[in-house]
């Protein structure tokens, strides 16, 4: 089997359009209606939104934690209650990269770190999985799309299937749709 990994000169925000056509070009290729997506402040969970509109295709958006960066969320309260409206699916989970004050471990941190040698949308991309299949958005063993960015906007997409933090050995990349060449 032969198949293209676009890289993007530059990563960011400019990328999310291209991103988005290669999502829905791969996902009718393989038969996946589910892409989990991070997005902090709305926009790209909204790029999402208005391209599976009047489709079968579901989103579940991972936006930060409440209270990652202070008491105030920036990821619109009216756009998750208009994504829970058409069907999809919002969590705001435990990130689990950033948890050296609870669990007093350095092994999080530890882990992004050798993820983000892979770009920082790989990393948030395995992150934003464990998240949602923690949750309870996605199943251990659904095959999904993830979707994740360098600063905002989406530039990074993998093919994968699901696997929790209790049953991380399910997690499985299986293919690397795109991504920066050199973050």
């Amino acid at each position: 089997m032969q198949e293209k990994i676009v890289y993007f000169e530059k990563p960011g925000k400019g990328n999310t359009a291209e991103v988005i056509r290669l999502v829905e070009e791969r996902a009718q290729a393989r038969g996946i209606n589910r892409f989990v997506v991070a997005s902090t402040r709305g926009a790209t969970a909204r790029d999402f939104l208005n391209a599976v509109a009047e489709t079968e295709r579901r989103l579940v958006i991972v936006p930060w934690q409440f209270g990652f960066k202070g008491k105030d969320h920036p990821f619109p309260q009216e756009l998750v209650a208009e994504l829970r409206a058409k069907n999809h699916q919002v969590h705001f989970g435990t990130m689990l990269f950033h948890t050296v004050d609870f669990y007093g471990t350095h092994a999080p941190q530890a882990m992004a770190n050798l993820l983000r040698t892979f770009g920082q949308g790989t990393k948030v991309c395995l992150e934003i999985l464990l998240m949602a299949c923690d949750g309870g958005c996605i199943g251990i063993g659904e095959k999904v799309i993830a979707v994740a960015g360098t600063v905002s906007g989406a530039d990074t997409a993998l093919v994968a299937t699901a696997g929790s933090t209790a049953r991380l050995s399910a997690l499985r990349i299986h293919e690397i749709i795109c991504k920066p060449i050199n973050r």
